[in-house]
């Protein structure tokens, strides 16, 4: 993984492409690559859509190895919905694949003068750049369907449903699974935007022929990797709760504790909860024969995903996340498992952020155009997505466009993006993150659910401000080193609880490229990189107040516990003093 692919999209000549050694950017990998690049290379004054910015995609330092959970992979740029740095995280094979093609990073620049659309084609034998105007306006389940067809079985895939093509505010890019099913997104934040405005419509990755990546001290490597893998299986959460039931596992768990944002953040419990809980969702799950617990990539053994099938035994999509069944659930009134799964398959195949689907309906319900629970209109609402309607672009635009358009106040946004599946007020050090995080409203980039409520690392009282903005610093920190390796994010729990496991990572990135790498450059590696994030929102015009709450959460009490978001601003702004 020694060189960096450069896929140039001129205006004025046939695309190109240029391999260049890894040079100046040796030593980062996945949400650290996407970010220095993006840093070092793109204006941040720039239009998000136009020919200066660039989409890159990483692998991490890990991917492409034996090394269990290194699968994940990172997609970088100048976001369209924040205006600010972007990476959004996705699992499936990519990852692995094209770290084993030997690439540390692929980047998309400039943009076509045309309209044509384009596919790539990565093989052992090169990058070929061919004509996709027969892919325009498809969803990516056709498109994944022809690309198999056209390259056979043993591929995977990147690509952009209807949303990307359309450059909305929301769109995602997919990543294909082991069965190249297009289940899994690097979501957040409008990347799919900025590929369709590069006018990519897929990637083709083909890793045949290609050995694993290989440990420079293989013995250490592969005593640290067991290590690894018995700490995760041994910790409650990556070991017990994560493969029964999934990320929605939480429901259940958040509900209890009044944090669960429900009808558009009004109140924190949710009288239908138990209807979409993780325990109701595998339940069901076994029953109809789909399954209830599931890998996105090879080399993953928590395996927190699953299969929804319908009430026949049809595949519908992967098992929905705990924060797609909060958006298209809880948040907006809606209990119907089968509903939210189509929800999810929607915005899969439309190339969507559940996320910001979720919480976009929800502000149409405020406005009117939905009752709260009325899961047949949510259904009708995301189809006008797909369909390029003029009310389809507005939702497609993000929560924040559709509640200027329809004259929402309440709309649950930071830096233009919608919050995700934990109430600021009654999860305090989650709106520490919120406000803060480089990415606009993002729980992973600081998940303090694991001290607040899950008491992993600790415990930091969720309804008081004191101790929230170490907890969130801390966090930001280790993340933003997590995202940077290819791991997994869900590897936290166990690291913050297991000395052993932590270590057992530093030691198999250590044996793996040969460092001496310490627990205090592991948070010099992540500090460096919102380091990085921080100066590009800076120059792109972000300043403390961007790093807020929407006003409401200060003002507006949430039952049951009657609490607002009291961490104050002096002390937000504090999150960022290393």
């Amino acid at each position: 993984m020694d060189k960096i692919l450069r896929i140039k999209m001129s205006p004025d000549q046939e695309p190109r492409t240029e391999t260049e050694p890894i040079g100046g950017y040796a030593g980062f990998g996945g949400r650290g690559m996407t970010s220095a690049i993006i840093a070092k290379e793109v204006p941040p004054l720039c239009h998000p859509l136009g020919e200066d910015n660039k989409l890159v995609i990483a692998p991490g330092l890990l991917s492409g190895s034996a090394a269990a959970m290194s699968g994940r992979i990172s997609v970088g740029c100048k976001s369209p919905l924040t205006g600010g740095i972007k990476e959004a995280n996705s699992g499936g094979q990519p990852a692995q694949v094209l770290a084993r093609l030997g690439y540390a990073a692929i980047v998309l620049e400039g943009k076509p003068a045309d309209d044509k659309l384009y596919k790539i084609v990565i093989n052992k034998n090169g990058v070929e750049i061919l004509p996709g105007d027969n892919l325009k306006m498809t969803g990516n389940y056709d498109t994944v369907e022809h690309l198999k067809s056209e390259y056979g079985d043993k591929i995977c895939c990147i690509s952009i449903g209807q949303a990307g093509e359309m450059k909305l505010g929301a769109a995602s890019i997919a990543f294909t699974d082991m069965e190249l099913r297009p289940s899994r997104h690097a979501g957040r934040g409008g990347v799919g935007a900025v590929m369709g405005s590069k006018r990519v419509k897929a990637i083709v990755l083909d890793d045949s022929g290609m050995s694993m990546r290989k440990a420079q001290d293989p013995d250490k490597f592969k005593e640290a990797n067991k290590k690894f893998v018995e700490g995760l299986r041994q910790h409650a959460v990556t070991g017990q709760g994560l493969p029964a039931y999934g990320t929605n596992v939480l429901t259940n768990v958040v509900n209890e504790a009044g944090a669960y944002p429900t009808y558009n953040f009004k109140t924190g419990r949710f009288d239908g909860a138990s209807a979409i809980s993780g325990e109701t969702q595998a339940e069901t799950e076994t029953a109809r024969g789909g399954q209830a617990t599931h890998g996105c990539h090879r080399g993953c053994v928590i395996r927190c995903s699953g299969i929804w099938v319908d009430k026949d035994g049809n595949y519908v999509t992967k098992q929905p996340e705990y924060e797609t069944v909060w958006s298209h659930g809880g948040n907006c009134g809606i209990d119907d498992l089968d509903a939210i799964a189509m929800l999810d398959r929607l915005d899969d195949d439309f190339g969507l952020d559940t996320i910001e689907m979720g919480a976009t309906i929800g502000v149409a319900m405020e406005a009117g155009l939905a009752e709260f629970g009325d899961a047949d209109k949510a259904i009708e609402l995301v189809k006008e997505v797909g369909k390029g309607t003029p009310l389809g672009r507005i939702l497609g635009s993000g929560a924040g466009i559709t509640g200027k358009v329809f004259g929402v106040e309440r709309v649950p946004v930071v830096k233009n993006q919608s919050m995700p599946a934990y109430d600021p007020r009654a999860v305090q050090g989650m709106g520490v993150t919120y406000a803060t995080t480089t990415m606009g409203a993002d729980h992973t980039a600081g998940y303090a659910v694991t001290a607040n409520i899950l008491g992993v690392g600790g415990n930091v009282d969720a309804l008081k401000p004191e101790g929230q903005v170490d907890l969130s610093r801390d966090l930001q920190v280790a993340t933003a080193a997590i995202d940077s390796t290819g791991m997994c994010l869900f590897i936290a729990f166990a690291i913050l609880d297991q000395q052993e496991t932590f270590q057992a990572l530093i030691d198999m990135i250590n044996s793996f490229h040969g460092l001496n790498f310490t627990a205090d450059d592991f948070s010099d590696l992540g500090k460096k990189v919102l380091k990085l994030e921080r100066e590009f929102n800076e120059q792109a015009g972000f300043s403390s107040k961007d790093d807020r709450l929407p006003d409401y959460f200060r003002k507006e009490a949430l039952a049951p516990h009657n609490v607002t978001f009291q961490v104050s601003d002096s002390d937000l702004d504090t999150v960022f003093n290393f």
